[in-house]
């Protein structure tokens, strides 16, 4: 079906309607954030894992300029094995449209348009943040700003570690925008479950999730609430590793002159390969944390409506 300029799959239009769970899913995780065939792999197991818990998972990509929710196996397949795929944020999904690109969507932009199809909940690895260096260049991820003006529910592992921390936190605060830690005060480093900088508040449930955000609508409020969702102690990253390997890599991105949106590629690709790819492990395991959490939610939604 097509809505809003969407392409709305049979399975998710049919779940939306009829009050059903459904879980949103990025596309950026396969088409740029892992290596093949490993990103088929993931992208393919983690519906799979949605299916197991009786929910409808809706990945969401651009193909052929058609901004899609609920993408077909062999759309995802494709996303992830094609060269030319762009990485698309907000701005640029238009652009993309209108030139019938192909891309993989942003926490930003599948937040969006999972929104524009209905859905209300969202699974991801690690959100955007405010970049190190901020005060200088201003460089702050567009899935702030857009989460801010979204009543959406989703599912992280805070931020990723090779960001400011202590500034996203505090612009999540100036935006509106509700942090809670499932199970948890500390808020999550991506790579590692504890950033060293502290929640106010921690849930213990899906349930309670739903009805924090049950509140929140019928308050008004339009920005989404987040959850963080720390990954398992014994999956993290070693703790002394990670911050070795991050002071090396931001040591070398200063010294190469990189900057903006470079920057985040170049500390990801020098995470992998300075850690044997074990980061690539630990962003897995994040991955699917948060996967099942988000279908959790997603049931607790459906069934407290």
């Amino acid at each position: 079906m097509t809505s809003h300029g969407l392409d709305v799959s049979p399975a998710v239009q049919s779940a939306v309607q009829d009050g059903r769970p459904v879980l949103a899913l990025e596309s950026t995780i396969f088409t740029h954030g892992l290596p093949g065939p490993r990103n088929v792999e993931v992208a393919l197991e983690a519906e799979e894992r949605v299916r197991a818990l009786g929910v409808t998972p809706a990945t969401i990509g651009v193909v052929d300029g058609r901004p899609t929710v609920g993408l077909s196996p062999d759309q995802i397949v494709r996303l992830s094995e094609s060269e030319g795929v762009v990485k698309a944020s907000l701005r640029d999904v238009p652009v993309v449209a209108a030139k019938r690109l192909s891309a993989g969507t942003t926490v930003a932009a599948t937040a969006h348009l999972a929104h524009l199809a209905g859905l209300r909940v969202f699974s991801t690895g690690g959100l955007g943040g405010v970049h190190r260096g901020a005060q200088q260049t201003f460089d702050e991820s567009a899935d702030l700003g857009t989460l801010a003006a979204l009543p959406m529910i989703v599912v992280s592992a805070g931020v990723k570690s090779i960001l400011d921390i202590p500034l996203t936190l505090e612009r999540l605060e100036t935006l509106n925008l509700a942090v809670v830690g499932y199970r948890t005060t500390d808020y999550p480093g991506f790579y590692i479950a504890d950033s060293g900088h502290d929640l106010e508040y921690s849930v213990d449930s899906p349930d309670e999730i739903a009805r924090i955000a049950g509140v929140r609508d019928e308050l008004g409020i339009s920005s989404t609430l987040l959850v963080a969702n720390p990954v398992g102690s014994h999956l993290q990253l070693d703790r002394a590793l990670h911050d070795d390997v991050l002071a090396r890599a931001l040591a070398a991105a200063e010294a190469e002159g990189v900057s903006g949106h470079d920057t985040t590629p170049f500390l990801l690709d020098y995470m992998q390969r300075a850690t044997d790819g074990r980061s690539l492990d630990v962003n897995v395991a994040v991955y699917r944390g948060n996967v099942e959490l988000g279908a959790r939610i997603a049931i607790a939604l459906a069934e407290l409506a």
